[in-house]
């Protein structure tokens, strides 16, 4: 299986989230910022998508850009995981929002999306990127649990691991 990660950042950590789960996984990686069109996102058969989620559940400026490439990329059948980061605590009422908006997009391809993580362990006021009880991906906050991040990763990507295995 062909596995890649494409990520935006703008402060370098969801650049630094990427890497660690590229070294985990042995991906490709792609920065969005970089790219002039959705064809790379063709290559692959597992997606591993992440962003960050700027001020009031904004996506990140890289990704924003990005969007139309996707909606415009075949990805119907394709595997997608998100890992989206935020701040808790200064953007409790938004948390990880920015995934949301990735998400409605690949489901609306037909993409089948994997990863969900429960939101216990996290202090947020709401997130659009819970759906019964769950993140739609990872969520991760390095401004105020980044010594949890390292763990989060690991336990995702065996959850991910295992998903590719039981599809298999």
């Amino acid at each position: 299986m062909k596995i890649a990660i494409f990520y935006g950042s703008t402060n370098g950590n969801t650049a630094d989230v990427a890497l660690k789960i590229q070294k985990r996984l042995n991906t490709d990686i792609y920065d969005v910022g970089k790219l002039k069109n959705g064809d790379d996102l063709a290559k692959y058969d597992l997606l591993i998508l992440g962003t960050s989620t700027w001020y009031d559940g904004d996506l990140q400026d890289d990704w924003e850009s990005f969007m139309s490439s996707l909606k415009a990329t075949d990805i119907h059948g394709k595997t997608v995981a998100l890992f989206g980061l935020g701040d808790q605590e200064g953007y409790g009422s938004d948390y990880v929002s920015g995934m949301r908006l990735i998400y409605d997009v690949v489901v609306e391809k037909g993409a089948n999306v994997i990863g969900a993580w429960a939101d216990e362990g996290y202090s947020y006021e709401s997130s659009a990127s819970v759906i019964d009880g769950k993140f739609v991906g990872l969520a991760l906050d390095e401004d105020n649990q980044s010594e949890l991040t390292d763990g989060r990763i690991a336990l995702w990507c065996d959850q991910l691991e295992a998903s590719l295995k039981v599809s298999a």
